[in-house]
């Protein structure tokens, strides 16, 4: 998943929307220096990702990816699923887009110096930008995409460009979506419910 999905599935905890925020910036073993709070959130969003992975929906959209473009499908659909949840946005939560993207802008603002650094390097331009609420147009995948191709992959790559791809299948991405996002709010819903239970 990608941010703005990460953010939503994460719930209203603040650690836990950092966490989800930031998960993609914290590989492997989770540092001793990230507070208890926000790796709690860390590994709701691993948790996450490792479900999307997994769901029929999310699969069938990575099978409309072209085979120029397969191997980054999961990124690809990723970011095709934040523009679905951005354009569908009033299924999923009460508030306004742009009042909920500020609320996160400020609770990174207020947590920054606890947060990794790579994600702090990026934070500044992700307000600035209101990357979260721009998702909704589907040129700023594209954007994003191209962006990405050109800055965070080190090899090269096929994704510029790939924004085309969303247009092409637009609507079957969409029913892909649709289908997907229930089922991943009721997941994580029960994860957090758990943890909540037994503290773990």
């Amino acid at each position: 998943m990608n941010y703005l999905a990460h953010l939503v599935l994460a719930g209203d905890d603040p650690a836990d929307r950092l966490g989800g925020l930031a998960g993609d910036f914290v590989k492997g073993v989770l540092p001793g220096s990230l507070p208890a709070d926000l790796a709690a959130g860390v590994r709701l969003h691993r948790a996450i990702d490792l479900y999307a992975d997994a769901h029929p929906a999310f699969r069938q959209s990575r099978e409309r990816v072209s085979t120029l473009r397969r191997r980054y499908a999961g990124v690809m659909v990723d970011m095709f699923y934040d523009h679905f949840l951005a354009v569908h946005w009033a299924r999923y939560r009460d508030e306004p887009l742009r009042v909920y993207t500020r609320s996160v802008y400020g609770l990174v603002a207020e947590r920054a110096g606890e947060l990794p650094a790579s994600f702090g390097d990026v934070a500044p331009c992700m307000a600035a930008q209101d990357w979260l609420a721009s998702y909704r147009d589907p040129r700023a995948i594209a954007t994003a995409l191209d962006r990405m191709s050109q800055h965070r992959l080190r090899r090269a790559n096929p994704l510029a460009g790939g924004g085309l791809e969303l247009l092409d299948d637009y609507a079957g991405f969409e029913t892909d979506f649709l289908a997907f996002f229930p089922d991943a709010q009721a997941f994580t819903a029960s994860l957090r419910a758990d943890r909540d239970r037994t503290g773990a």
